[in-house]
């Protein structure tokens, strides 16, 4: 029990019992000075409070956790309970857990699962459709590296064929060299017989899931609902064209300032400066960064 519940319960049972403080605290075990020294707060307490709304107003799927890798990386030097605390204080809302779903179980009990190993072993990518203002539907293909988690690339267009997967593949082989397997589900684009022949030509192995079993993509799946869930579903766009500058904003800043909770609350691949600057103390309330953001002009 804290000592303020404490002292709340030594304030009721003096009143409701009409004993004595000194006996009230003798029999639940507390020291009478509790009862007159007033719990003071820290002194950065508001300025922490600040920049706590403000990376919540601006990341607002984000939960206390992730807040608190963001705040260290700030310069705030501050543990999770503390967040944890002004968190629930201030009455911000804990985005809802995503629910736990099955493997897909052989007869001898072994999970079908081809698990990286080390970074550019195991690559998976996978279509999100989205619709412009207009209502005309555009579609993402997105390819992370299971491994590190980061996203390498997401090519937005109207229409998205195999040769578009060859195309942006190639791109990402010539920049990072060649996987050792590609993931992907039964899509027309990824089973298609250039797409085989082509991953097979460069030296790469294809890893097909099962049918009606999306979970076996987990690392992509992950990274889509991450892409809805931050960004798509509060965006409106108006053009293919400005789809294609916030969602590469978006992408550029998951891999390298979104703190990854399997990664230890850090970024994939984080930036070099890390961001945003290491504030003095007591830190001023946090700020957009304007870097990443396009500008129109």
């Amino acid at each position: 029990m804290s000592p303020s519940r404490r002292r709340q319960c030594i304030d009721h049972v003096v009143k409701k019992f009409d004993v004595s403080e000194r006996l009230a605290c003798r029999v639940l075990g507390q020291h009478r000075s509790t009862q007159r020294k007033v719990p003071k707060g820290r002194v950065d307490d508001a300025a922490l409070t600040a920049d706590i709304i403000e990376l919540a107003a601006q990341y607002g799927r984000y939960g206390y956790r992730r807040i608190t890798a963001l705040l260290r990386d700030a310069g705030w030097l501050v543990n999770v309970k503390r967040v944890e605390r002004i968190w629930r204080q201030e009455g911000l809302k804990v985005p809802a857990r995503q629910p736990k779903r099955g493997r897909l179980w052989l007869n001898d009990g072994s999970c079908v699962r081809l698990r990286p190993e080390r970074p550019n072993h195991v690559w998976s990518y996978d279509f999100v459709e989205d619709r412009t203002h207009n209502g005309r539907k555009f579609r993402m293909l997105n390819v992370i590296d299971e491994f590190t988690r980061e996203g390498l690339a997401i090519r937005i267009d109207r229409k998205l064929r195999s040769t578009d997967v060859i195309d942006v593949l190639s791109d990402l082989f010539i920049l990072r060299g060649v996987p050792g397997h590609i993931r992907s589900d039964n899509g027309p684009e990824f089973i298609a017989k250039a797409v085989r022949e082509w991953i097979a030509a460069v030296g790469a192995r294809t890893a097909f899931i099962e049918p009606g079993s999306p979970w076996e993509n987990g690392y992509c799946e992950s990274f889509n609902s991450k892409l809805r869930d931050e960004l798509v579903n509060g965006e409106i766009f108006y053009s293919l064209a400005e789809a294609r500058i916030v969602i590469e904003c978006w992408r550029h800043h998951y891999n390298t300032k979104r703190p990854h909770s399997s990664l230890g609350y850090r970024p994939p691949a984080p930036a070099a400066v890390p961001w945003p600057a290491a504030p003095p103390k007591p830190a001023p309330p946090a700020t957009s960064d304007v870097a990443d953001k396009p500008t129109m002009h």
